[in-house]
């Protein structure tokens, strides 16, 4: 009987193996025939598991997300607790993250060239860095979280799949692109930021259909899991005319003056911050404190977290011309100081108080 059973798993093995090897000849003979559609049937498998991962995770986040802005919007005291919020995550990311404490510098750098992935843990970091800066009161924005995170979690199918270094660049590419299209409901806009961050004014084009596969599903599985994007309406949208345009210019003039000047003194607080307490840590601590102390001093919260209301108030009453610059310097300081976060929603909040703004100066229905 041992005999006998001894022949049949035997044969098994040798009909598996002969199975196998036709299997491995067709794949071979497909590829060399069909190659692109080969290709094609990979990425759009890949594209939409890396997708179904960070699409979950943007849908955790901004589910925490909502759920830390209430709370503090509910309990105003709590910003009293930043400074110790924010030696928890300087100590954090100081102890256990510094291989993952450049963020989106990392990932950018990996696309250019590719090191050893990146790894995982910058992920679920990130995510609590940021939902509790926002809980005790700091100001900043969530696309920075989600292309971390996308990118991290793209990044850790690299061995899984063996991916070369050219195709390593493509995943992380992805992985941004769901990141950014899943947290703002955008999910074109998403693949474009994922093309362009592989470098300005070019476009990988290889990496075009596995970026808007990966941003298109992964705001899909998003909405799925119940998230809620933020809707600005626009209301009329006045008629093209030489004045208009006039106006829209010396508009974007204003607007990208103030973008530099946010990128500048963000620059300028993070290297204040570095010379002068040397201990990294302990940054977002004493920056806490300047927060605090402008919140009371302006007697107003809506400096803090994401400032979407603001932004809505921006498209239906004329803002006062200093709000955009608070905001601008709330950011600047959350950031600069070594706070985790984005930038995107901040500068939404200013683009839109300053356009209000500016509706007085140029003209009475520039912003209808």
């Amino acid at each position: 009987m041992f005999v006998h059973t001894g022949h049949l798993l035997l044969q098994t093995l040798i009909a598996t193996r002969i199975m196998l090897n036709t299997l491995k000849q067709v794949r071979q003979r497909f590829i060399a025939h069909q190659p692109t559609l080969v290709t094609l049937v990979e990425w759009t498998f890949i594209s939409v598991l890396v997708a179904i991962c960070v699409g979950l995770s943007s849908a955790l986040f901004l589910h925490a997300l909502h759920w830390v802005t209430d709370y503090r919007e509910e309990h105003f005291r709590i910003i009293y607790l930043l400074p110790f919020a924010g030696i928890l995550i300087g100590y954090s990311f100081f102890r256990w993250g510094k291989e993952i404490e450049s963020g989106n510098n990392l990932i950018i750098d990996n696309i250019h060239e590719p090191k050893k992935v990146i790894p995982f843990r910058m992920a679920p970091f990130i995510l609590l860095g940021t939902v509790i800066t926002h809980l005790f009161g700091g100001s900043a924005g969530r696309e920075g979280t989600a292309i971390q995170m996308g990118g991290a979690i793209a990044d850790q199918f690299t061995k899984l799949f063996r991916l070369t270094k050219q195709n390593r660049k493509i995943i992380l590419i992805a992985g941004m692109s769901a990141g950014f299209g899943s947290v703002f409901g955008t999910p074109f806009a998403g693949a474009v930021f994922g093309l362009e961050v592989y470098s300005l004014g070019k476009i990988k084009y290889d990496a075009i259909f596995p970026a808007f596969i990966a941003s298109i599903v992964a705001d899909y599985v998003a909405r799925l899991a119940l998230v809620h994007h933020s809707h600005y309406t626009l209301g009329i949208v006045p008629d093209i005319d030489f004045q208009l345009t006039g106006f829209s210019i010396i508009a974007g003039i204003a607007f990208g003056l103030t973008a530099l000047l946010f990128a500048k003194s963000t620059q300028h607080i993070n290297l204040f911050s570095k010379k002068h307490i040397k201990k990294a840590w302990l940054r977002p601590f004493f920056g806490a404190f300047i927060i605090i102390g402008a919140t009371l001093l302006l007697g107003t919260d809506k400096y803090l977290g994401l400032g979407i209301p603001s932004i809505v108030a921006s498209f239906e009453t004329q803002q006062m011309p200093w709000v955009f610059f608070f905001k601008l310097l709330f950011t600047a300081a959350t950031l600069g100081f070594g706070f985790k976060g984005g930038e995107v929603t901040p500068l939404f909040f200013i683009g839109a108080a300053l356009g209000s703004a500016l509706s007085f100066v140029l003209r009475e229905d520039f912003t209808m």
